[in-house]
């Protein structure tokens, strides 16, 4: 199964409900839900945090959150 982290800078994927619990409440309050399309955007220079883009926001994630976050990637 794919996560936000697995994702190359330009690639975008859908975010699955199965993750739902696992998702911080700030960011289900910034649109980072079930169904919503993600693209990664830029990883910092040490690989953490992944800038991300989610329904037209942009957000920066800690790369242990996008690891728990599963998706399916777009083709």
């Amino acid at each position: 199964m794919s996560t936000i982290a697995s994702l190359r800078v330009g690639e975008s994927g859908i975010v699955l409900e199965n993750c739902l619990d696992k998702i911080p409440l700030k960011l289900l309050e910034m649109g980072c839900l079930p169904g919503a399309e993600v693209e990664l955007i830029q990883i910092a220079p040490l690989n953490d945090p992944l800038y991300i883009c989610i329904n037209g926001s942009h957000l920066a994630i800690r790369k242990e959150t996008a690891q728990e976050i599963n998706i399916t990637k777009n083709e």
